[in-house]
């Protein structure tokens, strides 16, 4: 039987005003801020001219443990969704911190990823040194998600429309390239030898980490109007919204520049723009600049929802959980996530944050896929209401989610140089 987790009665308590598009824009958000505007020279970097297909293996690996998430989010509508998944089917507390814990850290070392990326579109407009400019990102982004859950998403889905205004016009401006994709298709068609098809996992790997964004959605749980229905219709729409927009940028990123520029771009929005002229630079510079803010925005109210849940399932200290009577918002838990991804942002380069955002997150996958295997073996059948997939679903998930760990553990030791 599923165990809902215990939370202690408290005057003050999250506010639910978030519909299914909020959340959907609130997922397509932070995933386009960090693996569009900001990873895509460094993916181009990685799997070469084999990056549009990079970034669709990266989607059908995330895509069995998005339906797990689904399901999950059905049984267990609470903050803190994994922890509160692996405690239902294993009910072991120490288990169930260290999968808090490692969530924690998706959402703080992603948020100080995406913070690095600020940089280099901020150097488009003004030449402020990097630790500054950081600095005041992310303590405006805190203050922000301090104020109020209306006022934090209200602000994410209105940068969300900036955002996907800014891939629409780097998509338009290659549409002469994405009309000669027929007669360019034996470059993205790799060869059967091992070496084509390993490029193509490492290149996957860090795309990955583009996909990182619906599971932040989970953590919302006790703000959304009829979680239950909501969450699950809203990660699998934010996904599929998000992959398509990826294969059309990545196909426009490797036909427009030459992989060498591509990859050594700091700002490669800006580079593609300027490339074909559809709109002055400086624009997709400035739209860059807000989808990095929304980035950042997400993960830290992520992260400090993780803090609020685990506080008040008595996972970690209770004053996590406490929420401000005025602002409806964990105060503390805010806090502490702003001041933990400023630190950082300051201290690590953007790749080695992208890549370990994304191997602790395929851990957490594997474990989540792995308490829904638990779930749907232990759970009497007329007692399973809310979205159901086969058994099948989470099956795979653990197994592709430790597939690609297998396959960074691979680069770690030497077996990939580049394409």
């Amino acid at each position: 039987m599923e165990q809902k987790p215990e939370t202690p009665v408290d005057a003050a308590t999250l506010k639910r005003s978030i519909s299914l598009w909020k959340l959907v824009l609130y997922g397509v958000g932070t995933m386009l801020g960090a693996g569009i505007y900001v990873l895509i020279s460094k993916i181009a970097g990685s799997a070469g001219m084999l990056t549009p297909l990079a970034f669709l293996v990266s989607a059908i690996i995330v895509s069995f443990s998005a339906l797990s998430y689904a399901e999950l989010t059905s049984r267990l509508p609470v903050s803190a969704g994994e922890v509160a998944y692996v405690h239902a089917a294993f009910n072991r507390k120490t288990l169930s911190r260290l999968v808090g814990l490692a969530v924690l850290t998706t959402g703080i070392v992603s948020a100080a990823t995406i913070a690095r990326g600020f940089v280099g579109y901020l150097h488009e407009f003004i030449a402020l040194p990097g630790f500054l400019a950081i600095t005041i990102l992310v303590l405006s982004v805190g203050f922000l998600a301090a104020l109020g859950v209306d006022e934090a998403v209200g602000a994410v889905v209105v940068i969300t429309f900036i955002e996907l205004a800014g891939v629409l016009i780097v998509i338009a401006g290659g549409a002469g390239e994405l009309i000669r994709v027929p007669m360019r298709m034996p470059e993205f068609i790799p060869p059967l030898a091992a070496e084509a098809w390993l490029t193509i996992l490492f290149g996957s790997f860090l795309a990955f980490y583009a996909f990182i964004g619906f599971e932040d959605m989970v953590n919302m749980a006790e703000e959304v109007t009829e979680a239950e229905r909501t969450l699950p219709r809203s990660i699998i729409l934010a996904l599929i919204i998000t992959t398509a927009l990826y294969l059309l940028v990545s196909l426009v990123a490797v036909l427009t520049l030459p992989l060498d520029q591509l990859s050594s771009s700091s700002a490669p929005f800006t580079d593609l723009v300027r490339q074909h002229g559809l709109v002055p630079p400086w624009l997709i510079s400035a739209i860059s600049l807000i989808a990095v803010l929304n980035g950042v925005m997400v993960q830290v109210v992520m992260a400090s929802r993780i803090l609020y849940g685990m506080g008040r399932q008595g996972l970690a200290p209770e004053f996590l959980g406490n929420v401000h009577p005025s602002t409806r918002t964990p105060l503390w838990a805010t806090g502490i996530a702003t001041g933990t991804v400023l630190i950082l942002a300051l201290a690590f380069p953007i790749e080695s944050l992208a890549r370990g955002t994304s191997f602790v997150m395929l851990c957490v996958f594997t474990m989540v896929n792995a308490a829904l295997i638990k779930l749907k073996r232990t759970t009497e059948p007329d007692k399973a209401t809310g979205s159901r997939y086969p058994l099948c679903i989470p099956f795979l998930g653990a197994l592709l989610s430790v597939l690609l760990l297998l396959i960074e553990c691979l680069r770690h030791l030497g077996f990939y140089a580049g394409p």
